[in-house]
């Protein structure tokens, strides 16, 4: 039997195949690009998965692979670009998954936060404006300043902008106007305080904290997220009223099942929501937890595909083991990737340091304003979250990418 993923995170392909193995499957990753994820493909046995390379873009041709593969029995999906199109596979097909009409709602950033304003779950209101500089007033006038803008359906830090004042809001508004956004720009109130994600999994309405990444993103002005630490060492009252509002949040917003991402600012008056992702967490998330919570957590991702209860929503989470925490290394200017100086010297630093590349030699880099920029992953661990911070950091620290201008 065989297990399809319709894309997956940059990370976590060995994960995921050994726990389809474990249920007695064979893993297929479906893919338009298969360069994206190089260091697992590098580093995995050959036998570990089959690769089929077909334009996942193209539902006509991602059908037709799927319906090609022998004994298919699931269909899964960690990404928000193809969460759509596999949610609407996944009922085709007849297999286990999210309700499409719920997946949609997701994907706009927009309509989730209009509707937990409306049912009280978020203070912050919203309204779409057009990416103009002509709409500076109806931002101020709606939401007020400091404000968010964002693309609906932006992902990786994309298409971001935070305007504190009257000149950054005029200026990100003619920004916005010259990108292609996915979806449509829309503004909300700046929250103010630190920015965390809750990694829940959910099962028939219920949702389980795993635990609290704590997230840190750059200065003005790039807004791009740099490191991350797990798990957050949190007052049990604290926790535990986390818990409670992130079910909440999730369960009006129609995630009823599977992993979930919630980024959210612990604000003076409790958390507030910056956005749901129905997944797993991206970079590194996913192995800080296997590693902190001495588990396979994808495991969960296959029961969930295949119909069953994941044993995750009810076994003891172990909490003794290291805690973790990464740092992303991004270029300092666009151009082409030529490699990296100092990666020898993270084997000298404290916390079992390891180096996860996301480009590779030849790799062009757009811009460095967004995750398009990061070219590796520091990961580090020790006793506590934050003693992982600091290791993780003080590593990046000697690992500088070196980039040429681009052209001949």
């Amino acid at each position: 039997m065989t297990i399809a993923a319709l894309e997956f995170l940059s990370f976590g392909l060995g994960h995921i195949a050994a726990a389809a193995a474990e249920a007695g499957h064979k893993l297929c990753l479906l893919t338009a690009d298969r360069s994206v994820y190089q260091h697992e493909l590098d580093t995995l046995p050959d036998d570990t998965l089959t690769v089929i390379d077909v334009d996942t873009f193209d539902e006509t041709a991602t059908r037709s692979a799927l319906t090609a593969l022998p004994d298919l029995a699931g269909l899964l999906n960690t990404t928000d670009t193809w969460s759509v199109p596999a949610a609407d596979l996944t009922a085709e097909l007849g297999f286990h998954g999210p309700d499409p009409a719920a997946v949609r709602s997701l994907r706009d950033k927009y309509q989730v936060r209009e509707l937990l304003h409306r049912r009280g779950l978020s203070r912050s209101g919203a309204v779409r404006v057009a990416p103009s500089p002509d709409s500076a007033d109806e931002v101020r006038r709606t939401v007020g300043l400091p404000a968010v803008l964002k693309d609906s359906a932006g992902t990786s830090s994309r298409n971001v902008w935070i305007a504190h004042d009257e000149e950054a809001l005029r200026r990100a508004l003619d920004e916005a106007a010259q990108q292609q956004l996915m979806g449509e720009l829309f503004a909300e109130t700046f929250l103010a305080g630190p920015l965390y994600s809750a990694e829940t999994l959910s099962w028939d309405g219920a949702t389980r904290l795993l635990g609290v990444l704590s997230r840190q993103t750059s200065r003005q002005p790039a807004v791009r997220e740099e490191a991350a630490a797990f798990p957050v060492a949190l007052p049990p009252a604290e926790s535990s009223a986390i818990e409670q509002w992130v079910g909440d949040v999730l369960h009006a917003a129609g995630h009823h099942s599977g992993f979930a991402h919630v980024e959210f600012i612990l604000t003076t008056e409790g958390p507030e929501l910056v956005e749901i992702n129905r997944r797993i967490g991206g970079a590194l998330v996913g192995e800080v937890m296997c590693r902190s919570l001495g588990t396979n957590v994808y495991t969960a991702m296959v029961e969930e595909a295949l119909g069953r209860r994941p044993r995750l929503m009810d076994a003891p989470l172990d909490h003794t083991g290291p805690a973790h925490a990464f740092v992303l290394v991004y270029a300092d200017r666009p151009g082409v990737l030529k490699g990296w100086h100092g990666l020898d010297e993270l084997a000298t630093f404290p916390g079992e340091v390891r180096w996860y590349p996301t480009r590779a030699p030849g790799d062009v880099l757009p811009q460095v304003g967004d995750q398009r920029g990061c070219t590796g992953i520091v990961l580090a661990e020790a006793a506590t979250a934050e003693l992982a911070q600091h290791r993780a950091w003080s590593a990046a620290t000697c690992v500088c990418p070196v980039v040429a201008d681009d052209g001949p």
